[in-house]
């Protein structure tokens, strides 16, 4: 399993932090040439992905010329990654035209820009992986988060679709959604005790307790992003895998 993507070329989006440096990292021990990219510098990820490369997602030229750059330098592209991402809470009569826009600029077509760009090589060289993390929100309706659900459950359908259009030329795509997860965001999003009632649950904001008794940690992510992308899976694709200790009480 420590070799099993030995070889691989994987480009991860939003890599500077949370989830995207926990997958980056976990791709790069596992033996993948990492590509890690986002729109802000970040730190190290690791010694296989290294500093995060600026990419803004939103921006359809600098996704192609990304893509062109390593095939180019490659030959090939094995494995994409989509975690960019952005949340703007607030209830639907709060939120703000530009934050709606925002929402779906980065979380749904940034990840139509990625996948377009990459499902293009992958299905010439007739092989290759995409996955996208999405979040339970995409399944689950919340309170103060319409524009981040909506804008993640369209990603989410959209990636099962290309999947549809992909399987033919042997090109699998799968959906990742975590639940509550302890990363940055999250913790500015909740504040000062947020993680903590996230396991217990608000019923005033109609959240169930996590039947695990736990947070996520962005490793735990990482780990079933990893076996998606490998050839353990290689008969999976469409699907949507929930990470979130049982929270969302999917069937």
């Amino acid at each position: 399993m420590e070799s099993d993507l030995d070889g691989q070329v994987a480009l991860v989006s939003g890599a500077a932090g949370g989830i995207g440096a926990a997958v980056a990292r976990l791709l790069a021990e596992r033996g993948a040439q990492v590509l890690a990219t986002d729109l802000r510098a970040g730190p190290v990820t690791s010694p296989g992905s290294g500093r995060p490369q600026q990419l803004d997602v939103t921006d359809r030229d600098a996704v192609d010329t990304m893509i062109d750059s390593i095939v180019e330098n490659n030959e090939r592209l094995d494995i994409l990654v989509n975690v960019a991402g952005v949340l703007r809470p607030a209830t639907v009569t709060e939120t703000t035209d530009e934050d709606w826009a925002h929402s779906f600029a980065v979380n749904t077509t940034g990840v139509f820009h990625l996948c377009r760009a990459a499902g293009r090589v992958m299905a010439a060289q007739r092989r290759g992986c995409i996955v996208t993390v999405g979040s339970n929100a995409a399944g689950v309706p919340r309170t103060g988060m319409a524009a981040y659900a909506a804008s993640k459950a369209a990603a989410v359908h959209f990636t099962r679709c290309l999947g549809l259009e992909l399987a033919a030329s042997g090109v699998r795509c799968n959906v990742v959604s975590p639940g509550a997860t302890d990363t940055a965001m999250q913790r500015q999003w909740l504040g000062p005790g947020g993680l903590g009632q996230a396991v217990q649950g608000d019923p005033a904001a109609y959240r169930v307790p996590v039947p695990l008794g736990r947070i996520a940690a962005a490793a735990d992510i990482a780990e079933a992003v990893a076996f998606l992308a490998s050839d353990r899976a290689r008969h999976i694709t469409l699907h949507d895998l929930y990470v979130d200790g049982g929270s969302s009480l999917r069937v």
